[in-house]
């Protein structure tokens, strides 16, 4: 055993500096920079391993065993551990302490192969006595957890490679191309959200109205509502159905009676206190945040997404300022007991706290395996003011959110006083009857520092308000009489914050998988947001409405909460993850398997899948460019073409009634306007709206009808015959820039835009033809093969030879000239080179010159920080560049082999061992022969089939020792990880 120093290995680079800092020089922190392997591609499968693993990368005929591969990005990393741990004495695997984490650490010890002892480190803060506690206090290696993450990435490659394609041929593709995908918790997602709009489309809305008044007395004023018409309860928005119809017994009034009546209280201008009731009440704090309530809280307090919230909760986790992100567990450990009650005390009285500690308890059997709920770390809590200067603007709002949260959990309960007063008015031959709650805290508790946010409500009448002191018998004046009309509202749509509570409900997915599938379903084109609400697309209508057709069981919401249960049990030990395996893909007696299914799924009627009527005439079809109505015509003839009509990329689709639909039938085309003449060639231009955007087309001018004088008929022209129809050229066409509208654009604008490409000059010392365009990406110059961006688009007509030429001076990084800075920071600490802050063509980004970091999706980019960026460069710098697209292939089977054995997983019964081990050895020789042979052969020239270290040498005998290295190294490798898979020995 070598005498050095302890290595510990986290996932993230962020945690490196801390926790060195904590750990000291006995120990050396390295990251992995997340997961350094995954399940091969289909590209990445050696030949002679296809067989087996070709259709999923997963072996299901032997224990479904998987085919890992090293990520290409992952071999720095892979290289530098290696380096690192031939100085350490012991190994500390400190990766998270949920599934993915454990995962983590064994994929580590299976590629490492570390033979010094490694144990497993865990800790859910980022403090100084939780680290150096975590590598005191070490364990083992949880094998019933990686079953349970290795078991969940299985189904889902064999659940979306199974589907995923009968929707890329049934359906088509999404959002730009971009291909859509199944999967068992993003598909039950989407049906969620489609339901809920199938909902709203379903709904009739019902109309009602009713009364206000304002009643005072001495100076005092409340807003009263009818409630009762001689004694008989008013129709509120609660007691419709959804299609329209009451559920109950009430009076409704219509607008003719709500006015009159009004007229009649008007009249009597008094009304007398029939009842006052006073009822006391108690509001409890809810608990400390867990995963899904804090994206559900970040939501509707803070307006972030789910992937945001947990993007600026990691960053809060890696500087040490809240515990781990990722927990059901609503616990809370005894020193945060104390903190948060010692801060309640400090902060708002003794009485803000009950005698006894607050214990919450986790619904999950499993709590995702994490020991506390997300609050702030350490033994004292710091305050959100305190940390004012170590925060950006987001971090500090959420540890704003998840301080208070925490310190409310283990507060007083907050006391309050409901009293509603009933006033009656004689309206004539009725009696009115209104009333009026209000709503007065006798003791805040728990409310002075926090309360939780609420989603929408349907049909919300009721409002709170401050009541005076009244008696019974007394009267008071009634003015401002008002009647007031109400329409029933749908059930509203799902929003970021809505979505996660209610998969949460059902038990589908886990907290680590929440912000991910919503970003999925936004991906892939399923839903789209208006505000904070998702609405739908036609292209998840299709997908849903295939899946329940021809996957029902995949995507019933029992039968995916079932595989969460499922997936638990593997977790904690309780099922075995090659038997329930087996039973999802091959079927039991319980269940269908999904093999079974995929084989048997019949005919799929594509165009009646992608079809959906909303009138007897017109029918909302998906096709490849997107939804659009196919309106026929009854009268016409049944070969004749049906008429083709766009809609709005905006309107959702519980908006396209048939009345709307109709509306849209029978609008102008805004298209097909002629603009004018164009003088120089006498063709007609018109402006028209297509499938791919408005664009302006010269057509030809229709050649006038002769007409006989004498009988006023028009005369036919005779037919040519036998003569060869020539092919019309095409007409010249533009698009019309993003600025342009087809209602406004006129002739000379037309002409210009068909006049492009402009003409700028000529390059004085190439010669070549400058000339200015719009493309798909936006308007560009062009020398020949070289382009250059221009700003806007007005410069493809205004820009001068001297400022194209000025633009090509300029550098080009890639296939563009360098964007100018939004944000300029000081000196990056690494490379000594001040930051920038960018916006490309494919978003913002942070770079130091030398690596460039993309700002992630749902940041602000304006309000990155100097610590931020710094932060994404380094993250960024330790995961190495992006590879390069690899040649076309040359190696040979062999050495494909050798290098994919090398990190496949070796966890199956050890019984099996020693007869893999001759057959790898067997195997390992004779790839030694073969390689040292043709390195032999081959050291004069370069051999592209091998890629060893000869191909790059021009001494032959350096060649020769480098192969010979080389092969070595690979026999040894494949002859260990050529042997079945086995669970991971306990180390000590």
């Amino acid at each position: 055993m070598a005498n050095g120093k302890k290595l510990v290995i986290v996932e993230s680079p962020t945690k490196m500096k801390s926790i060195q800092g904590y750990l000291g020089d006995d120990y050396e922190v390295l990251s992995s920079v997340g997961h350094i392997r995954d399940l091969a591609s289909k590209k990445e499968i050696p030949a002679d391993k296809k067989a087996a693993y070709g259709k999923y990368s997963i072996d299901v005929e032997n224990d479904f065993d998987p085919f890992y591969v090293v990520n290409d990005r992952k071999t720095k990393t892979v290289a530098e551990l290696k380096r690192a741990l031939k100085g350490a004495d012991e190994v500390l695997l400190a990766t998270d302490g949920d599934r993915e984490g454990e995962a983590i650490a064994w994929h580590l010890l299976e590629v490492l192969k570390p033979k010094v002892p490694v144990r497993r480190m865990i800790f859910h803060e980022i403090t100084k006595d939780a680290i150096r506690d975590a590598a005191e206090h070490t364990r083992d290696l949880d094998v019933s957890l990686v079953d349970a993450q290795e078991t969940r990435r299985v189904l889902d490659r064999l659940y979306g490679w199974d589907v995923s394609p009968v929707l890329w041929r049934k359906v088509g593709s999404g959002r730009e191309g971009t291909a859509l995908s199944a999967g068992r918790v993003q598909s039950a997602a989407t049906r969620m959200v489609v339901e809920r709009e199938r909902e709203r489309m379903a709904f009739v809305s019902a109309s009602y109205w009713d009364v206000e008044a304002l009643a005072s007395r001495s100076g005092s004023s409340f807003t009263t509502r009818l409630n009762r018409l001689d004694g008989a309860p008013i129709a509120r928005g609660g007691d419709y159905d959804d299609l329209g119809q009451l559920k109950k017994a009430v009076v409704v009034l219509d607008e003719t009676r709500a006015r009159a009546l009004a007229d009649a209280i008007t009249a009597a201008g008094r009304a007398t206190v029939a009842k006052v009731e006073a009822k006391p009440g108690t509001r409890s704090p809810r608990a400390p945040f867990t995963t899904s309530t804090l994206q559900q809280e970040a939501g509707r307090k803070l307006s972030m997404s789910a992937k945001h919230a947990m993007g600026v909760a990691q960053r809060l986790y890696e500087k040490g300022f809240i515990t781990y992100m990722r927990t059901d567990s609503v616990a809370l450990s005894g020193q945060a007991v104390s903190a948060a009650r010692a801060q309640a005390v400090a902060l708002y009285g003794d009485k803000a706290v009950p005698a006894n500690p607050r214990v919450y308890k986790s619904k999950s059997k499993n709590a995702q395996e994490a020991h506390e709920a997300i609050r702030p770390s350490g033994e004292t809590f710091r305050t959100p003011a305190s940390l004012a200067s170590s925060l950006d603007r987001d971090e500090q709002k959420l540890y704003d959110l998840i301080w208070k949260r925490t310190v409310a959990s283990q507060m007083a309960d907050a006391k309050y006083e409901t009293t509603t007063v009933t006033l009656t008015v004689d309206a004539g031959a009725q009696v009115a009857e209104f009333t009026a709650s209000g709503t007065v805290y006798t003791f805040k508790g728990f409310l002075e520092a926090y309360e939780e946010g609420a989603d929408e409500k349907r049909n919300d009448d009721d409002a709170d308000q401050s009541l005076p002191a009244v008696a019974v018998g007394d009267e008071l004046a009634v003015s401002d009489v008002e009647p007031k009309g109400h329409s029933t509202s749908p059930k509203p749509r799902y929003t970021e914050a809505s979505l996660v509570k209610a998969l949460e409900e059902k038990g589908i997915g886990r907290p680590s998988t929440f912000a991910s599938i919503i970003g999925v379903i936004l991906d892939r084109g399923y839903v789209t947001k208006r505000g904070q609400a998702l609405v739908p697309s036609w292209l998840a209508f299709s997908v849903v409405r295939l899946l329940e057709e021809h996957f029902a069981d995949l995507v019933d919401y029992d039968f995916t909460a079932a595989l969460e249960d499922d997936l638990d049990a593997i977790a904690r030990g309780e099922q075995r993850r090659t038997e329930w395996l087996k039973s999802f893909y091959f079927g039991s007696d319980k269940q269908v398997g999904l093999r079974h299914i995929v084989d048997n799924l019949g005919e799929i009627d594509a165009r009646e899948l992608n079809s959906t009527r909303i009138t007897d005439t017109a029918t909302l079809r998906f096709g490849k460019y997107g939804p659009y109505l196919e309106v026929t015509d009854p009268a016409a003839d049944a070969e004749a073409k049906p008429r083709i009509v766009n809609i709005p990329e905006d309107l959702a689709p519980d908006e396209l009634t048939p009345t709307k639909a109709q509306e849209l039938i029978d609008a102008p085309v805004a298209g097909d306007r002629v603009l004018g003449e164009n003088s120089e060639n006498g063709k007609l231009v018109v402006v028209k709206d297509g499938r791919f955007g408005p664009y302006v087309q010269e057509v030809d001018a229709e050649e006038p009808e002769e007409v006989d004088q004498a009988t006023g008929e028009v005369v036919e022209q005779p037919k040519k015959r036998g003569a060869k129809k020539e092919v019309a050229p095409k007409p010249r066409t533009a698009s019309l820039f993003r600025s342009m509208s087809v209602d406004t654009i006129d002739l000379d604008t037309a002409l210009q835009l068909l006049s492009l490409p402009r003409v700028v000059g000529t390059d004085p010392e190439t010669g070549a033809e400058i000339t200015a365009q719009n493309g798909r990406f936006g308007p560009y110059l062009k020398k020949g093969t070289d382009s250059r961006s221009l700003d806007d688009e007005k410069q493809i007509f205004d820009i001068t030879l001297e400022e194209a030429l000025a633009k090509y001076a300029e550098p080009k990084y890639g296939a563009r000239r360098a964007s100018s800075a939004l944000k300029e920071f000081d000196a990056d600490p690494v490379s000594g080179k001040p930051i920038k802050l960018k916006d490309g063509r494919f978003g913002p980004y942070v770079t130091d010159g030398e690596t460039n970091a993309t700002v992630p999706r749902g940041e602000n980019a304006l309000e990155i920080t100097f610590e931020r960026a710094i932060e994404l460069i380094a993250d960024k710098r330790a995961k190495g560049p992006a590879p390069k697209k690899a040649a076309p292939a040359r190696k040979t089977a062999a050495t494909k082999t050798a290098a994919a054995t090398k990190t496949t997983a070796t966890r199956t019964a050890a019984t099996k061992t020693a007869a893999a081990k001759t057959a790898a050895t067997k195997t390992t020789a004779t790839r030694t022969t073969a390689t040292k042979t043709a390195a032999a052969k081959t050291a004069a020239a370069k051999t592209a089939a091998t890629k060893t270290a000869a191909a790059k040498t021009a001494a032959p005998k350096a060649a020769a020792a480098k192969t010979a290295a080389a092969t070595k190294a690979a026999a040894t490798t494949a002859a260990a990880t050529t042997t079945p898979r086995k669970a991971p020995a306990k180390t000590s």
